[in-house]
């Protein structure tokens, strides 16, 4: 397994990383828990050492899933990324952010009983709180380093302004926020900023939530629990649209000898030593599909094929229903 170092002061991490929301209910339907478990394993054993979380996926599932496919691992061999701070009620109902001091720490207590360890190795709020100064989130984060129950501080999902503060207040290991072919606006601002300060980015979305992973159709609906029904880039109209890039991807997919989601995350893991895709492989046989995107080498000639084939905006519909783009620091 490849390895790569989020930034200047951040761990060093496998080059691809396993993100587990999809293994929880809420996202894309209903998971199979077992497989799930087995997804886990096989990640750990092909030497992904970088697994992404957040305490409300799945209302807390996510966690205590993976409470239980760790157990018995050596802590050492795995490095846990958890979100917090989003807020939830009965019927997943979206609550708002909460990053205030006080319930930095509760939401960390919970977290660590639910994963079962004694630390988290980059905890991340995840979306920024309006109302409370990113200085004293980053601080609570801070005070809890210093109390030995967490190791790096990470963001999600937010501008450049919000980075340079937080950066300030403790360094930053890494940014955690949408980056692929369809979703390219952190390059303008956000990762020069994050070169600047020497901060490393963990990408996720990298197949566009399946978009451009080469298995979905325009005549595939997204089931009940399917976060992607509501998704505009999935909706009648833009979904066609978006699929004639995945079309252009796949003939140079099949010319590089490889597939359209391998191409797509070897693209995102070409942008820079820095970048750590994620990939949100929920069963052992996406997985399998996943590893070998790192072994993809694209020359200067195939990145300018792909950047005419997906040019920059060139994909239809926001990333997010409108509701939940006011809570981004940058857009599409």
């Amino acid at each position: 397994m490849q390895t790569r170092t989020l930034g200047r002061t951040g761990p060093t991490v496998s080059a691809l990383g396993l993100g587990a929301m999809g293994m929880s209910a809420g996202a894309y339907g209903e998971p199979d828990r077992d497989e799930a478990i087995a997804t886990v394993h096989a990640a750990l054993d092909a030497g992904v050492t970088l697994i992404d979380t957040g305490d409300f996926y799945g209302m807390g599932h996510n966690e205590m899933l993976l409470g239980e496919a760790l157990r018995g691992r050596d802590r050492d061999s795995y490095l846990l990324s958890v979100k917090f701070g989003q807020l939830r009620g009965p019927g997943r109902a979206h609550g708002g952010q909460d990053g205030r001091p006080a319930a930095v720490k509760n939401f960390l207590a919970y977290s660590l009983n639910r994963l079962g360890v004694d630390h988290i190795d980059i905890y991340r709020p995840a979306r920024l709180d309006p109302a409370v100064p990113i200085e004293d989130t980053v601080g609570a984060i801070k005070d809890m380093i210093d109390e030995g129950y967490v190791r790096y501080v990470g963001l999600s999902e937010v501008g450049a302004d919000t980075i340079r503060r937080a950066h300030a207040v403790h360094p930053i290991a890494d940014l955690q926020i949408e980056y692929s072919l369809l979703s390219r606006a952190v390059e303008p601002s956000v990762l020069p900023a994050l070169r600047e300060l020497g901060i490393g980015l963990t990408a996720y979305g990298v197949l566009g939530r399946g978009l451009i992973s080469g298995h979905w159709n325009a005549d595939r609906a997204a089931g009940p629990g399917d976060m992607r029904g509501m998704s505009p880039r999935f909706s009648a109209g833009n979904v066609e649209h978006n699929l004639t890039l995945v079309d252009a991807l796949r003939r140079i997919a099949e010319a590089k000898g490889c597939t359209v989601a391998q191409l797509a995350i070897a693209w995102v893991a070409a942008q820079g030593d820095d970048i750590v895709p994620l990939a949100g492989a929920r069963t052992r046989v996406r997985l399998a599909e996943a590893l070998p995107a790192l072994d993809v080498t694209l020359t200067a000639d195939d990145l300018a094929e792909i950047e005419k084939a997906v040019p920059v905006g060139s994909a239809r519909g926001d990333r997010y229903p409108a509701a939940f783009m006011s809570s981004l620091g940058v857009g599409n």
